[in-house]
Formats: structure tokens, sequence, C-alpha cells
């Protein structure tokens, strides 16, 4: 049986999750029996016009951008967004809460008006083509893409939690961050990190994107508890989740 053609391509993005791949040490060897990568900028030199899969990583933020991610996806059989930038945005999109003008002025300074730079807004993945699988966080966790990766080749459907990250910290016995006095946004969080920030001391800054289905009124219920407001958590949730 012949082994499924990979290709991982990056757009906007620190390339992060990528490094997280890199990271599987011994398990990517497993992969490797797997599937066949066949274009990888940030692993390998080649280049293949032919793959069966595409991994994507970055978010979308010019027009040429888009056009060579719709070829990608016209290649793929099947296409999986990796990490938060590529599922839902992430941080890029905080371009959104400024100005475009002062924005990229704030970062290119007098390069700013140049043409290639002239694009306002930031897209995910899945706002310009359709997408098949989704691995989520900033950075992805790794065994959970191994995870994907396999369900793939096998045929299954990859298993995405829908439920919220508070689900995990109540199961490991973690203690709310909220009795800390702060703000968490793991009531509104898709889970499947095992709760990998409030495990450490730190609360959930929401990368792995908000529940489709989020139980807003039980979110709302949680900040009347602890007395803090609904502001204070749009606020928190702004960084991985602005719109």
């Amino acid at each position: 049986m012949e082994k499924p053609r990979v290709a991982i391509f990056d757009f906007a993005g620190c390339e992060g999750c990528q490094l997280q791949i890199i990271n599987l040490e011994e398990e990517i060897l497993v992969l490797l029996q797997l599937v066949d990568v066949v274009e990888w900028r940030e692993g390998m030199s080649h280049q293949s016009s032919s793959y069966d899969i595409a991994i994507v990583e970055g978010s979308i933020t010019r027009p040429e951008d888009a056009e060579r991610l719709r070829s990608i996806r016209r290649q793929a059989k099947w296409l999986i967004a990796l990490g938060s930038c590529a599922t839902h945005g992430g941080v890029n999109k905080l371009r959104h809460l400024l100005d475009f003008d002062i924005a990229a002025e704030q970062v290119y300074g007098e390069a700013a008006s140049q043409t290639h730079l002239q694009s306002e807004h930031v897209r995910a993945i899945n706002e310009v083509v359709d997408v098949d699988s989704y691995v989520f966080g900033c950075p992805i966790d790794a065994r959970e893409f191994a995870k994907v990766v396999k369900a793939i080749v096998f045929g299954k459907r990859p298993e995405i939690p829908e439920y919220p990250v508070c689900v995990e910290c109540k199961l490991q016995g973690i203690i709310c961050r909220y009795e800390y006095g702060e703000v968490c946004v793991g009531p509104l969080t898709r889970a499947g990190c095992d709760a990998r920030c409030p495990s450490a001391g730190f609360r959930c800054f929401g990368c792995r994107g908000l529940l489709e289905d989020a139980n807003v009124e039980a979110a709302r219920e949680v900040m009347d508890r602890y007395g803090k407001t609904t502001d204070e958590l749009e606020a928190r949730m702004a960084l991985f989740n602005t719109l």
C-alpha cells in the first residue's frame, strides 16, 4: 500500500507549531512509517506539487497568500489547519483592534507603504478554503498532532473535544484560577490540552479557540460568583480570539 504524500506549508506565523512536529523526536520516525513527507520548508529542501495531505500553519494576511492557499487546497485530498493562527486567526488578528495604517507603521516603519503590505484583514484558513481537520493550540501539542495524522491515515475522523478546559481542570483536581483572583478563559475555551496552563499555575489564555457551542450563561455565572465582569473576560479572550 502506497503511503499518503504529505506537504507542510506556512503562512503568517512564528512557525512554532512546525517546531513542535520536530520535537516529536522518536515519534516522528513512527509517523514517517505511515506517510511520505514530500515538502516541508522548515525540515527539507525538496518541493513537490503532488501530495495527498496538506498541513497548513499560519493565518492569511495578503491576497497572494489566499490564492496560494486555494492552490494548495485544490491539490490536497485532505487539509489540516495547524495551530491557532491557522485554526482561527490567533494573535495575528489583534491587528484588527488597531487602525491599520498605525499598525503597519509601528511594525514596518517607512516600508509600511509598500504594496504587498497593504492588507487590512487577517483570516484563518477556514475563512478562505474548506478545512478537513484541525490541530488547535499555540503552540500545538505534538502528541495531539501525531494522533490526528494517524487517524487520517487509517481513515478515521480525528476526535476533537467539544467541552471546555474546565473539565480537564476538574479531572486533574486543579484548583480553579478564579480562586486566585484571576480571570481565566477556560470556561469558554475548547479542551484538548490537558489544561496545560492551569496545571502549570497560569490561567487559560484561550489559545485553542472558543467552543462553537460554548455555555455562555455558565461563564457569566462564574463571573458573578467571583465578582468579575464580562468585560474583563472579553479582554482576556482578545489575545487569541479577536474577530
